[in-house]
C-alpha cells in the first residue's frame, strides 16, 4: 500500500509538473509571438522615421541587424530597390505581398507567413513613406522558438530537481500515513487516535471483535451446558446399573429401575438429537428441498401428536384459522410448530388451554400460539431463546427437557425468513407468534 501511495503522488506531481510546463510554454510563447509582432511594428515605424529623414542610405547603414531580421525597400511599382538578406535585383516584385498592398492603401500594413526566400515563418510589418516606397521589417518566427527553447534546460533541471524532491516527499508521507495503521490496536479498535475517515471502518472491527467475542463465550458456555446436560443423565444412568450389577436392588424393584435407567437413556437420546439439529440448523445443511407446506395441516398433525401428553397434563389444545401455505422445509417447520405447543402445554396450569391460530396477516403467513400457562418473568424474556436457558430449572427436569426446544425455534425460524414475537406475563399465559414473509 505505501509503494501505491508513494507511487501515485509521484505520478500526479510529475503530471501536474508537464501540465504547468506545456501551460507555461504555450502562454510565453504566445506572449513572446505577441511582443515580436508589436516589436517589428515598432521596428518598422521607427525605421520608416529615419529613412524618411536620412533617405535610404540610411538602410545600408544598418550592418549589424538582429538575427533572424530583414529589412526590404520596395518601389511605387513594387520593384525591390533594397534587401538585407538577399540581393535586390534577384528578387521579384513585391507590389501583391498582402502587407505591402495594405501600407501602399492604408499606409500600414501586417502579415504573418512563411517565407519562400528564407524558408523560415516570418512577421511582416510595412509602413508607406513619404516618397511613396514602402519599408518593410520582417522578423522570424524561429526567433521566438529558439527562446522558448532557451528556457527548457533551465526548466528540465527545475523538474528534475522537483522530481527528486518529490520522491522524498512521497516517500516520507506515505510512511507517515501508513504508520498510525500499521500501529492499530484491533483488538480495542475504537481507542486508536487515526484518521477520521477509518472511523466507519474501526466501528465495524469493533463489531465483528464483539460478535466473535459473543461467539466464543457461546460456544464454552455451550460446551459447558452440554457436558453438563450429557453428564446427568449419564451418570443416573451408570448408577442404577451398577447398583442392578451389584445386586442391591430386590428382584421386585428391578423394573422400576430399569425404568429410571430408560427414561435416563431416552432424555440422553433426545439431547443429542436435539443438538444434532441445532448444528444442522447453525450450518444450513439441512439437507432437503423446499416444498409447499399448508400450516393449518402440519399443526393439526402435530397436535394430534402431542394428543396423549396435553392429556397427561389435563391441558385443552385447539385449533382454529384457515388453510396457509408457507415455500419452506417441511421437517423444520414441523420441529418448529411441535416445539412451541409442546412447551405451551408442559408450561400449562392443570386445566389450562393451548390455542393455536393459522392465518394470513396482511399477506404474511402467521402462527400464533396462546397457552394459559404459567408465564415467563419479564427478566427471562430475552434470554429464552438462549441454547440451554431454563427459567424454571427444576420443572424443566420434570418435564423432561432439554434446553434446546426454543433455540431450535429460532433457529427454523432464522432459516425461513420469519419473525418471532413473544407475549407473556406471569400465572397468566404466553403468546408466541412466528410471521413469515410474503410467498
Amino acid at each position: 500500500m505505501q509503494k501505491k501511495i508513494q507511487t501515485r503522488m509521484i505520478q500526479v506531481i510529475a503530471l501536474a509538473l508537464l501540465i504547468a510546463y506545456a501551460v507555461t510554454i504555450f502562454f510565453v510563447y504566445r506572449r513572446i509571438e505577441d511582443i515580436s509582432e508589436k516589436n517589428v511594428r515598432y521596428e518598422s515605424e521607427y525605421l520608416s522615421e529615419a529613412v524618411n529623414i536620412n533617405g535610404p542610405a540610411f538602410l545600408k547603414s544598418l550592418k549589424h541587424l538582429e538575427s533572424g531580421t530583414r529589412i526590404t525597400l520596395i518601389d511605387t511599382d513594387g520593384s525591390v530597390l533594397y534587401d538585407s538578406k538577399e540581393d535586390s535585383h534577384t528578387l521579384e516584385n513585391h507590389k501583391n505581398r498582402p502587407e505591402v498592398a495594405a501600407a501602399f492603401k492604408n499606409g500600414i500594413g501586417m502579415d504573418k507567413r512563411h517565407s519562400d526566400t528564407l524558408q523560415e515563418d516570418m512577421y511582416y510589418s510595412a509602413v508607406r513613406l513619404d516618397d511613396g516606397e514602402v519599408l518593410r521589417v520582417a522578423k522570424s518566427v524561429k526567433s521566438i522558438l529558439a527562446t522558448v527553447l532557451d528556457l527548457l534546460p533551465v526548466m528540465i533541471i527545475t523538474a528534475v530537481a522537483l522530481l527528486i524532491f518529490a520522491f522524498w516527499l512521497a516517500h516520507r508521507t506515505a510512511g507517515d500515513l501508513i504508520k498510525p495503521i500499521n500501529s492499530l490496536n484491533l483488538d480495542e479498535p475504537l481507542k486508536n487516535d487515526v484518521y477520521e475517515e477509518l472511523t466507519p471502518l474501526l466501528t465495524r472491527i469493533d463489531e465483528q471483535n464483539k460478535q466473535k467475542d459473543a461467539m466464543v463465550s457461546m460456544r464454552q458456555e455451550f460446551s459447558a451446558n452440554v457436558s453438563h446436560e450429557l453428564k446427568t443423565p449419564l451418570t443416573s444412568i451408570s448408577g442404577y446399573a451398577e447398583i442392578i450389577r451389584d445386586g442391591l436392588v430386590k428382584k421386585k424393584d428391578i423394573p422400576d429401575f430399569s425404568n429410571r435407567i430408560y427414561k435416563e437413556a431416552n432424555r440422553l437420546l433426545n439431547l443429542v438429537n436435539d443438538i444434532i439439529k441445532i448444528s444442522k440448523l447453525d450450518e444450513g445443511e439441512i439437507g432437503i428441498d423446499r416444498e409447499q407446506c399448508d400450516l393449518y395441516q402440519m399443526s393439526d398433525e402435530v397436535i394430534k401428536r402431542l394428543s396423549q401428553k396435553a392429556r397427561e397434563y389435563n391441558v385443552h389444545v385447539s385449533l382454529i384459522g384457515t388453510s396457509v401455505i408457507v415455500n419452506g422445509y417441511r421437517q423444520v417447520l414441523d420441529e418448529m410448530i411441535h416445539n412451541v405447543i409442546e412447551n405451551a402445554i408442559k408450561y400449562n396450569k392443570s386445566g389450562g388451554k393451548v390455542t393455536v391460530t393459522i392465518e394470513s396477516v396482511d399477506g404474511h403467513p402467521c402462527v400464533t400460539v396462546k397457552d394459559t400457562g404459567i408465564g415467563i418473568p419479564e427478566k427471562d424474556q430475552e434470554r429464552i431463546f438462549e441454547r440451554f436457558y431454563r427459567v424454571d430449572k427444576s420443572h424443566s427436569r420434570e418435564t423432561g427437557g432439554t434446553g434446546l426446544g426454543l433455540s431450535i425455534v429460532k433457529h427454523a425460524a432464522q432459516l425461513h425468513n420469519a419473525k418471532i414475537n413473544l407475549l407473556s406475563k406471569e400465572s397468566i399465559g404466553t403468546t408466541i407468534t412466528i410471521l413469515f414473509p410474503n410467498p
